[in-house]
């Protein structure tokens, strides 16, 4: 009987991604809106299992952004309201190959996984100046008339999934393309949820600045009829379903220790049992 050569199945590679950014939530119209889109870099290390499954530990960068004021709604262009924010993600994400790479040289894949990332949104205020959004409690969090509302957490849960394409360049280099996906647990990635609150509560516990951001309707009198702060309770957002975000694009990782484990455990096979 041979050993087994777990060590040799199990290659390790380390690279990079360059790509794209994009975010689906309250303040884009469509699931995806190409406007937004914006750039995203990582590094990653992957380990080949065997000749079909990988498992990927990746650290990307992104940023996300939307705005009501390039929208086609007339109600989103008269809320007025935008964001961006930087997306740091960690993530551990298992690859499921269809094709056996090693003989093919390349092969299609889905990948599925779970990601912590952390963001901070932001805005620019009429003056030009940079406006973190968390902190001014725009739908209420943190106050006693609205128990229910808690600060959010900058810091969430994703769910990558989705399928690229990758092929054996050489001994070492590996290049791919994929699109991903992120669901996340959170509905603040744009600062925008559920409903208005009362302008003079806001403006008492958090000052004039929390009700500037939380309506910019009066900003846009010269395209529409001036817009009047909502009332108490009215819809601002949409809490039926959470913010997503994805990163799309090329990796790029190189081998580590030469050529693949699986080929040399072809190459070096002999049988278990004659």
């Amino acid at each position: 009987m041979a050993l087994p050569f777990i060590s040799l199945a199990q290659d390790w590679h380390v690279g990079a991604f360059v790509g794209i950014t994009n975010y689906s939530g309250d303040l884009v119209k469509q699931k995806v809106d190409l406007k937004y889109t914006r750039p995203a870099l990582g590094l990653l290390v992957r380990r080949d299992i065997n000749r079909y499954l990988s498992i990927r530990g990746a650290f990307t960068w992104g940023i996300v952004t939307g705005a009501d004021s390039t929208s086609s709604d007339k109600a989103l262009l008269a809320r007025n309201l935008s964001f961006k924010s930087n997306v740091f993600e960690g993530s551990l994400i298992a690859e499921l190959n269809f094709l056996d790479i090693e003989e093919k040289n390349f092969t299609p894949y889905v990948f599925l996984g779970v990601g912590g990332f952390g963001f901070d949104p932001f805005a620019k205020d009429l003056s030009g100046n940079k406006v973190r959004l968390r902190p001014l409690g725009t739908e209420g969090q943190g106050l006693p008339e609205y128990p229910g509302r808690q600060p959010y957490d900058l810091f969430s849960f994703s769910f990558p999934f989705g399928a690229g394409v990758k092929a054996i360049l050489n001994d070492h280099w590996t290049l791919g393309f994929e699109i991903g996906l992120r669901p996340t647990l959170t509905d603040y990635l744009d600062d925008v949820s559920t409903n208005y609150v009362d302008q003079n509560t806001l403006l008492a516990y958090r000052g004039q600045k929390s009700v500037d951001m939380a309506y910019r309707g009066d900003e846009v009198s010269g395209k529409l009829i001036p817009g009047i702060y909502p009332r108490d309770g009215e819809v601002r957002g949409s809490a039926k379903y959470k913010d997503w975000y994805s990163f799309s694009g090329v990796t790029i990782t190189y081998r580590l220790g030469g050529s693949s484990g699986w080929g040399r455990q072809k190459a070096m096979r002999c049988p278990v049992f004659r």
